[in-house]
């Protein structure tokens, strides 16, 4: 493989298979064309633009058959045998199906926040809150952006066809800022037996084995440079625990491959309770006898 060239992934591989030049690979670039002139369409159509019915009906027609093709492969790949997930992975773009999959978790977020059901707690030995030292500055935050709505709306109040779509957005900016304190506080961190679990809203989730720590420290830390090698979990811009690792381990970014880290900074609500609980647990893991080989059988 030539150097810039990517890697298809299994789902896609799958997908070529058999697939031909012009099927599914065909899809993706029609959808970068089309969408983005319904789009520009429909912002031209609210802004009070005249726009002549051919063109209007040649792009619906356009989206239209494209939404019929993807329909059509997907049904053709789920027959070939491909999970929901490969399909998904072989028609959609990885980062499309990354902001999609965080702006779902966001609003599931705001639901369990409401029910007082944090995620990924059960079975475990400590849950540790992360959240409380960002509320403030989130709540002030959403109000600013209330405010704004209000505002706008009596600015717009003589074009309601712009002012529909302004209250749209501005409401969904509401909830996704409420949503992001609500990711935070219901994922929280978690210890067990041999992992701990760091996370930060919706967006960053990494198993640590206990057994790799080499050091954990109470560390309180207001500013952070990027540096290659560390991943810096702040909550309010500051961490309070920094784990150095005996190796690295792979921690997944929103966009682009995942990248090697060996020194995680992050903060809790009750840091030295934290630490009290980790050192312990790090020493426990590091130290346990491995498993003794299955005997020989007889001759």
């Amino acid at each position: 493989m030539t150097r810039g060239t990517p890697a298809a992934t299994p789902a896609e591989a799958k997908a070529g298979s058999g697939g031909g030049p012009g099927g599914v690979r065909l899809l993706r670039p029609l959808a970068y064309a089309v969408l983005p002139a319904e789009v520009v369409l429909a912002v031209l159509l609210v802004g009070g633009f005249r726009i002549p019915a051919a063109v209007w009906a040649g792009v619906e027609l356009l989206v239209g058959a494209l939404l019929l093709a993807e329909v059509l492969a997907y049904l053709r790949l789920r027959r070939r045998g491909l999970s929901r997930r490969e399909v998904l992975a072989a028609l959609v773009p990885a980062p499309v199906l990354r902001i999609v999959g965080h702006e779902l978790r966001i609003m599931a977020c705001l639901g369990r926040w409401a029910a007082r059901r944090p995620h990924g707690v059960e079975g475990v030995d400590g849950v540790f809150p992360h959240a409380r030292d960002q509320a403030a500055l989130m709540y002030g935050f959403a109000f600013v952006c209330v405010v704004e709505t209000v505002g706008l709306s009596y600015l717009l109040a003589d074009w309601p066809a712009v002012h529909a779509v302004v209250l749209v957005l501005d409401v969904y900016t509401v909830l996704f800022v409420l949503g992001l304190h609500a990711a935070a506080a219901t994922r929280p961190h978690t210890l067990t037996g041999e992992v701990l679990r760091l996370r930060q809203a919706a967006h960053v989730d990494v198993s640590v084995p206990l057994g790799l720590i080499a050091s954990v420290r109470h560390d309180p830390v207001f500013s952070h440079e990027r540096a290659e090698g560390e991943l810096n979990l702040a909550v309010g811009s500051q961490t309070s625990l920094t784990v150095e690792l005996a190796g690295p381990i792979d921690v997944p970014r929103f966009f682009g491959p995942p990248r090697p880290v060996r020194l995680i900074r992050f903060h809790a609500d009750d840091a030295r309770a934290l630490h009290r609980a980790l050192a312990p647990a790090v020493t426990r893991a590091r130290t346990a006898p491995s498993p003794s080989p299955d005997p020989l059988p007889r001759a």
